[in-house]
């Protein structure tokens, strides 16, 4: 490669990151370190945290001892954690031995923090100044720090304890001789280290706040937390909550290697295998039912399908409620009932499509009776369903997303095949 070439891939790797990022995802490993390990530390490091996890751990462990440095020393100190976090710990403390004391402790304790609180997605690195700095020094350090202070200067004693904030607006018109102990405001907010993630975002949408103070049990002031990394976390954890509820691997990409993604899905499909024969057993009990009339097996998947829809509408707003923390345990009840009837009525109201298609259909007054007996039924119990799984899981201490929607198609299917054939052998004098 000439010089002109070298200078251009520098070029578009530095401006557009995330563009250069997805093209080096689709390399090989090994090729996609030697277009890294070619780039300014800078520029490395920004491409490292945009690979997913599993490309950007192949990377770094290729990399020479001088560019693993370089680059946990260019990463943003929560990034670096977090990736260092997902090696084993033998190698975790090699690399950890190549780095400053000060940046070591630093990533030591960052990556000890569990990835649910928060912790795990705050920044460590922030301006915080004494109640006696004056707002000539005050604005000297904004402007010199090599951190972001956003729209604010936070403000500690001796101790570190977090007292309040100075709004950078208030910096810029105040005299320059006046403390910052005189322009205090209190926080509107301030959260624990470990605190559940979900009350960070919490936090921030009640008071609509762009940057939230972390502190320890004492009260000393250790990191931040920015929305947009709030954003990126939730991102993240959305995408994988998807994958999660059928059955992949949170850690699972698009281009994963083929072994990895049976390692991590097959466990779930041989689940996935128990709870289909136990729906099929379900029909096996009115086999001589389906025997004398046939049009059975002809409506059953009509059955199970709109359960299962119905089912899937439940489930997923009640995680997102749950997500947001728009449920408490005290509301459980109400989300349930509501769930419920929402099922009845949109029973009701599909039954009497289905039961009007069948009969046109069959001519069979006993089998439309059946269809719109069981919708309502099948319908009303999927509603439940829906919403009392992810519940259930919280209730339990499990995680709500992990294979949720396999147990509720598992619950829908058994509760519609049954529904259906129970009634229709209790009417089969009438068909």
């Amino acid at each position: 490669m000439s010089l002109a070439d070298e200078v251009l891939s520098s070029l578009y790797l530095e401006r557009h990151p995330d563009e250069a990022a997805a093209g080096l995802e689709e390399l090989a490993v090994d090729e996609a370190v030697e277009v890294l390990e070619s780039q300014p530390e800078r520029v490395l490091a920004n491409l490292l945290s945009r690979l997913s996890p599993l490309r950007a751990d192949a990377v770094l462990v290729r990399l020479d001892e001088p560019r693993i440095r370089a680059v946990l020393e260019n990463l943003d100190p929560a990034v670096a954690a977090r990736q260092l976090s997902r090696l084993e710990e033998s190698e975790r403390e090699r690399y950890l031995a190549l780095l400053q004391p000060r940046l070591r402790a630093e990533l030591r304790e960052l990556a000890s923090y569990p990835d649910e609180v928060a912790g795990a997605v705050m920044e460590s690195r922030l301006l915080a100044l004494g109640p006696e700095m004056s707002v000539e020094a005050t604005l000297a350090a904004v402007r010199t720090a090599t951190v972001r202070p956003h729209e604010q200067v936070f403000v500690v004693d001796g101790e570190g304890l977090l007292l309040g904030r100075v709004p950078l607006a208030d910096l810029a018109v105040a005299d320059s001789d006046r403390r910052l102990g005189d322009l205090l405001e209190p926080l509107p907010a301030v959260i624990g280290a470990m605190a559940p993630r979900d009350e960070v975002a919490e936090l921030l949408g009640r008071h609509r706040l762009t940057s939230l103070p972390v502190v320890d049990i004492g009260g000393r002031l250790v990191g931040v937390i920015r929305q947009e990394a709030l954003l990126d976390a939730a991102r993240d954890e959305m995408i994988a909550g998807m994958q999660t509820m059928v059955g992949a691997s949170k850690e699972e990409r698009a281009l994963s290697p083929a072994g990895f993604a049976v390692r991590k899905r097959l466990p779930w499909l041989e689940i996935n295998l128990g709870t289909a024969f136990l729906a099929a057993a379900v029909v096996g009990l009115f086999e001589d039912t389906i025997a004398r009339v046939t049009a059975l097996a002809v409506l059953l998947p009509v059955v199970a399908g709109q359960s299962g829809n119905t089912g899937a509408q439940a489930l997923a707003v009640t995680m997102r409620g749950l997500a947001l923390r728009e449920i408490r345990p005290r509301q459980w009840a109400t989300v349930l009932g509501k769930e419920m009837r929402v099922g009845f009525a949109n029973g009701l109201a599909v039954s009497v499509t289905t039961s009007a298609l069948v009969y046109l259909w069959s001519h069979s007054v006993g089998l439309t009776a059946v269809i719109g007996l069981s919708m309502v039924a099948s319908m009303t119990i999927a509603g439940l369903s829906g919403g009392a799984i992810p519940l259930l899981l919280v209730a339990l201490r499990q995680d709500p997303a992990q294979s949720s929607s396999i147990i509720l198609t598992t619950v829908t299917d058994v509760a519609g095949f049954f529904s259906f054939l129970g009634i229709a052998t209790l009417m089969a004098a009438y068909l």
